[in-house]
């Protein structure tokens, strides 16, 4: 810290790093307004200006794309593509044109086979993969050639998706799958599934299919549990849905003020309230990245089945994959759950748009189909009536599907074939590594950048086996209490506003965060994604994470000391004052 004894006080603190600046608390102030997602263009900004000033790498951790890739099941895509351009040429070859037709089922199988031995040697792993992966489906009892053939003709892209839903095969390859990583291969129920393209056509299908089916109507009462992904909490907001929030906030604490990221008692018993019709859940966590944990999952279900039976619930279990042995609530309460899952982060496939909506067979939003008022049941007859000869009896996971394509484009609907033959090569990477190699080696260097990044902020990250460590959320308040104390934290409060913090990151370090408060985190919070750089580049951001809290500190520290040179100003020219009085009463 710069020497400020020989300055005045206001003069030391303006020229100190970080002083609390008028002009700059007001943009913050209409800034924190905004989506973290919006700000971060701002912070890039910042931390553009800061490389060109001295800093020198901008470490963007505020978007959680991740810079790896699967391998494995893109060599098998590619390879597989290959095998079906040769199947359509031997049906038919215009080779002068380029043109060819369509891969024939019968006998795809065995020339399947073929393929595979031929290209053994120069791709060994690529057929062994493909090899297992056929087996293992037939194992499951799919017909040889129908299966070979969905896979050649989905790759080729040639024919609309049939069913529109998902294909058959991959179906029951996504089924198992999500058997397996979602509820630890200990599945309650048997799921349809509806592939969509990503998370966040997902999000978007299923709230416009609950409004238009009346099932989530204006003005009704849903619950967030909070922090959440930034979409659950702007749609409901939304003109079109205007709907009354209700937060379940993940406040519990370790008895030393640690946050454990997890719901008392008090916050799920907010769900006994039948009046409440949604429930929205990220699970694992976005941003503090922790699953539900097993007393949580109970107490939840017990609320539900005793008090409020018909609550639909909406969980995105993204992240599912980065806990050992995850539960997710579709296997806790399957006959209340959809479940969206997206393939884009295990798989490093954001690009792909990869993701199903998941619905047991017997489920609380066909129930409360059937139990519409005559007058709505009648209405949403007439809307299915063109694709159905008993539209009262259409299922809500295919309704998903036909207002996806406005009812009218159905017979077009569904997820590209070739995305979902590449969606099932993934699945099938996870199914056939009976020793969860892969799954490890991803949690190994998630955890990696996580502990580099605490380690080098100074503070304490506690162990936790329900912890994806994908984001991780900081609360400053905590950590600025337990480091300068509580008259510290009181004193910055007053001083600057929350989203400050993050601003200071990207214009003097060239580090891009989002501000926890945009997500319903704690004010003080600060959001990092630990999918995207290295584990070098989040020893560097929890440094300057310490620094800048430090910096904060030490502007208070020098604040402190010019009150107290006031207060004793004060006192001695009342002492004085008080001397001369006494004098005069003297003289007199």
């Amino acid at each position: 810290m710069e020497n400020t004894q020989n300055k005045p006080a206001s003069q030391a603190i303006a020229e100190m790093p970080g002083a609390p600046d008028p002009a700059m608390r007001k943009i913050e102030k209409r800034l924190s307004q905004m989506s973290p997602f919006e700000i971060k263009n701002d912070l890039i900004n910042y931390a553009r200006k800061a490389t060109r000033h001295g800093v020198d790498t901008l470490l963007n951790a505020g978007r959680g794309n991740p810079n790896w890739i699967a391998t494995l099941p893109r060599r098998a895509f590619f390879a597989l593509g290959e095998f079906a351009v040769c199947e359509s040429e031997r049906v038919m070859s215009l080779p002068e044109w380029h043109i060819a037709g369509m891969p024939e089922e019968e006998g795809i199988a065995l020339r399947f086979m073929d393929y595979l031995k031929s290209i053994r040697t120069h791709q060994p792993e690529v057929s062994r993969f493909l090899k297992e992966a056929y087996d293992y489906c037939v194992d499951q009892g799919a017909d040889p050639d129908s299966l070979v053939h969905e896979w050649a003709d989905g790759i080729i892209g040639d024919e609309y998706p049939m069913p529109d839903r998902i294909l058959s095969h991959t179906q029951d390859i996504i089924r198992r799958y999500l058997d397996k990583e979602m509820c630890d291969s200990r599945p309650q129920a048997k799921f349809d599934l509806f592939a969509t393209e990503g998370g966040t056509a997902a999000m978007c299908y299923l709230f416009n299919t609950l409004q238009l089916n009346g099932l989530v109507k204006k003005g009704d009462k849903i619950a967030l549990m909070t922090p959440i992904f930034t979409p659950y909490l702007e749609i409901p907001e939304l003109a079109q849905f205007d709907l009354e929030v209700v937060n379940i906030k993940a406040t519990e604490k370790t008895p030393d003020g640690l946050h454990t990221w997890q719901y008392p008692d008090s916050e799920l018993e907010k769900l006994k309230d039948p009046s409440i019709k949604l429930l929205c859940l990220v699970n694992p966590s976005n941003p503090p990245s922790y699953a539900l944990d097993v007393d949580t999952h109970h107490r939840l279900a017990e609320v539900i089945r005793k008090h409020n039976p018909d609550l639909m619930i909406i969980t995105d279990d993204v992240y599912g994959t980065f806990v050992p042995h995850f539960h997710s609530l579709m296997e806790e309460l399957p006959y209340n759950t959809a479940c969206v899952y997206s393939f884009s982060k295990y798989f490093g496939a954001t690009g792909w748009r990869l993701a199903v909506i998941a619905t047991a067979e017997v489920n609380v939003f066909d129930h409360l189909l059937q139990n519409l008022p005559e007058e709505e049941y009648d209405a949403l007859t007439r809307r299915y009536a063109t694709i159905t000869l008993d539209p009262g009896k259409l299922k809500f996971i295919d309704r998903l599907v036909a207002d996806s394509r406005l009812v009218a484009l159905n017979h077009t609907a569904g997820l590209s074939t070739p995305q979902q033959i590449q969606m099932s090569l993934f699945a099938l990477q996870s199914l056939l590594d009976k020793e969860d190699r892969y799954k490890d080696k991803m949690m190994a260097i998630i955890n990696e950048r996580l502990e580099k990044m605490w380690e080098n902020t100074g503070f304490e990250l506690l162990p936790d086996p329900l912890r994806a460590g994908y984001y991780s959320e900081i609360d400053l308040s905590v950590w600025a209490r337990r480091l300068y104390g509580d008259e510290f934290f009181t004193w910055m409060k007053r001083n600057y506003e929350p989203l400050d913090f993050v601003v200071r990151l990207a214009k003097e370090t060239g580090v891009v965060l989002l501000n926890g408060s945009g997500f319903d985190g704690p004010a003080w919070s600060v959001r990092a994604s630990l999918a995207n750089l290295t584990a070098d580049d989040y020893a560097q951001i929890g440094t300057h994470i310490a620094n800048i809290l430090e910096d904060y500190a030490n502007i208070w520290k020098v604040h402190k000391e010019a009150e107290k040179a006031a207060t004793k100003a004060e006192e001695a020219e009342k002492e004085a004052e008080e001397a001369e009085k006494e004098d005069k009463g003297e003289e007199k």
